[in-house]
């Protein structure tokens, strides 16, 4: 990790001679006060002080999270692509190529393992976690839009026969994209069972439930 240590005057202008030679920016550094130096000056009747500080550039965690997935499509003997996009909340990971359904897994669930992988190692020992998403040429998004159609078609088979409809086991996150589907029906409500990986959720009248 590259920082410099430098000693002024001030804080400021050490910070200030750091950061022009890291060619940074103050948001992209951490800054440790190292020293406070007095120095007496003759017979001791002057004296001055100087500061020591190190400045550090803070690590990219979407950029340490490139590495990493590109580590693991080495070992899988996976050739390409892995184009990084920030959002606010998250950095998604998007790997573009050819034969990447190794990659997705039944339902997801490699995808969603490699997901997990990366985040444990890019977030760790960090107070801050960052969302890391990964997703195989827009994958996630045809599975939600997937997922959504299906709660749908779902919470109108229940109205229509008054039965409740169990659903295969889903992730975390899947599970969330029906409950939030159905949100908007009055007379629908849905409910998660189990334990994982084997938990799933269920669609049913809400009298029904009750």
């Amino acid at each position: 990790m590259a920082y410099v240590i430098k000693t002024a005057r001030t804080k400021e202008e050490a910070i200030a001679e750091a950061l022009r030679e890291l060619n940074a920016k103050e948001e992209q550094v951490d800054v440790e006060i190292l020293e406070e130096i007095t120095s007496k000056g003759f017979l001791g009747l002057l004296s001055s002080k100087s500061i020591k500080v190190k400045v550090t550039i803070k690590e990219d965690v979407g950029q340490a999270a490139v590495l990493f997935l590109r580590e693991i499509l080495v070992n899988m003997s996976i050739t390409a692509q892995v184009e990084l996009f920030r959002k606010a909340d998250s950095t998604i990971l998007n790997i573009y190529g050819k034969d990447l359904g190794v990659i997705i897994g039944k339902k997801g669930r490699t995808l969603d393992a490699i997901q997990s992988l990366i985040n444990l190692a890019v977030n760790k020992d960090k107070e801050k976690k960052e969302r890391i998403i990964v997703d195989v040429e827009g994958y996630r998004q045809r599975r939600e839009d997937t997922l959504h159609r299906l709660a749908i078609k779902l919470a109108e088979k229940v109205k229509r026969d008054g039965k409740k409809e169990v659903l295969e086991p889903m992730s975390s996150h899947e599970r969330r994209i029906i409950h939030a589907s159905l949100q908007g029906y009055r007379d629908i409500v849905t409910y998660s069972e189990g334990e994982d990986p084997y938990r799933h959720v269920i669609i049913s009248l809400r009298t029904a439930k009750s």
